[in-house]
């Protein structure tokens, strides 16, 4: 097994347990790049964490590695799950749990997952292409959970479920969310409703932790000193 360091976070990964799509973006350190560079500007000291489609766990070791923060995940995929865990635990300091499910606005339901060889290509959309697997899991409330772990961050990488969970979840006390666009999913309409969503509860498109699909919304925190880096990152 050959541990990788991505970013900073070392990933023992046999390279027949990834696709070689996923294999050759954690070789030359493109796998979630622009995700990694903006997270230390979306999560502060001290935030708890809500990540909704964990991957393999190199964004969840990111944000736990920010001080004093607190880290809940779910990877709907018990196969991506296991090698997430295995990524946590060299990486994490006992301050992430992780759960193999999925959260939805709304009463436990049953979902069908989608399972593909790239593993970021998994869905709940059967039409987004040819799929290895269906996965049935049942759904928990996003908005119970926030309640109940005071969630104050919500991550977000979950192959187009962000519309529809953005869209009816109430998400209380939540202050930012961060999460991946899929405009190839919804079109620029949906990106639209999803803003529309964001305004509805108090949050705003943040451009200070954004970049391309790649997108942070936060409530107004009022002016901030001019940040040259910020300003300036590529």
């Amino acid at each position: 097994m050959k541990t990788l360091n991505v970013h900073g976070v070392h990933i023992p990964l046999r390279s027949n347990e990834v696709s070689p799509e996923i294999w050759a973006a954690l070789k030359s350190g493109r796998y979630e790049a622009n995700e990694a560079r903006r997270i230390p500007r979306a999560v502060r000291p001290g935030d708890r964490v809500l990540e909704l489609g964990a991957g393999i766990g190199v964004i969840t070791s990111i944000i736990a590695s920010i001080e004093a923060v607190r880290v809940w995940s779910f990877e709907a995929d018990p196969r991506t799950a296991r090698l997430a865990q295995r990524v946590i635990d060299l990486n994490c300091d006992g301050n992430v749990v992780l759960s193999n499910g999925v959260l939805s606005a709304g009463p436990p339901a049953k979902v069908t997952f989608y399972r593909r060889p790239d593993f970021w290509m998994s869905s709940k959309f059967a039409e987004q292409g040819p799929y290895e697997k269906a996965l049935e899991l049942r759904s928990l409330d996003i908005d119970e959970f926030v309640v109940t772990h005071h969630i104050n961050v919500v991550v977000m990488d979950v192959e187009g479920s962000e519309l529809e969970i953005l869209q009816r979840a109430r998400l209380p006390g939540v202050e930012r969310v961060f999460l991946e666009l899929h405009d190839h999913l919804y079109g620029l309409a949906g990106v639209q409703e999803i803003t529309r969503a964001m305004s509805r509860k108090g949050l705003i498109y943040d451009p200070r932790a954004s970049s391309g699909p790649c997108v942070l919304y936060s409530l107004d925190d009022g002016k901030r000193q001019f940040d040259w880096e910020i300003a300036h990152a590529v």
